[in-house]
Formats: structure tokens, sequence, C-alpha cells
């Protein structure tokens, strides 16, 4: 899943929540339920989220929506495999990749329609 946030140090729990496309509910309860997850809060009590949160946000994500684990698998699965990030990582290099192919499949199907 790819996310778009803009390169900032601190996001808010809007911003998270419209970028993963769920419910603000939805990224405090999976606060509340993964340790690794640990944004700063001011004096209001208001969230804000460095990238390593938005990092393993993303992981937890891709573990529970996409996978399909439960809460209590994507939180063994966090603590016992290492290389869940990688994996992450590497998905979205390659839907990049992807978009990208289509991008020019789309660009070169155009110029043959063009050509005719």
């Amino acid at each position: 899943m790819k996310i778009n946030l803009p390169d900032k140090l601190y996001y808010s729990i809007g911003e998270v929540a419209k970028a993963f496309d769920v419910n603000t509910s939805l990224i405090r309860y999976w606060e509340q339920e993964f340790p690794i997850i640990k944004p700063k809060k001011n004096k209001k009590g208001n969230r804000y989220f460095t990238p390593e949160d938005i990092s393993n946000l993303q992981m937890i994500y891709h573990l529970v929506k996409e996978k399909g684990y439960t809460l209590d698998g994507a939180r063994v699965a966090l603590t016992t495999n290492s290389k869940i990030s990688e994996t992450v990582t590497l998905i979205d290099r390659l839907e990049f990749v992807k978009a990208e192919l289509l991008k020019l499949k789309d660009s070169l199907a155009d110029k043959d329609s063009e050509a005719v």
C-alpha cells in the first residue's frame, strides 16, 4: 500500500488516517493494541506521529488489512519476524514499478491508436 504523506517530522492523526484511508478511531485503537506505535502528545492530548510510527502503522496495515491477520497474529508476527518491514518496503517498490509499467503500456497504446 502506497501512502501519500509529505516529508515532515510529525503528522496529525487526521493526516495519518486519511493516508491509510481508515478512521481515526482505528489508528487510536491500534495505538492501544500495538506497543510499537508511540505518537508524541501535546498538552491538549493531540497525537503527532513520527515517520517511524508511520512505518510501523504501514506494517500493521499490511498484516491486518492486506494479509488478513488477527490483531494477536499481527502482534506475534511483528515481534518474531524481523523481515516484515523489508517485505512491506519491497511490496511498495513493486507496486510503484507496476504503476509505471501500466503508464508506459497506456502511452504506447495511445500512440498505436494515433498511428492507425
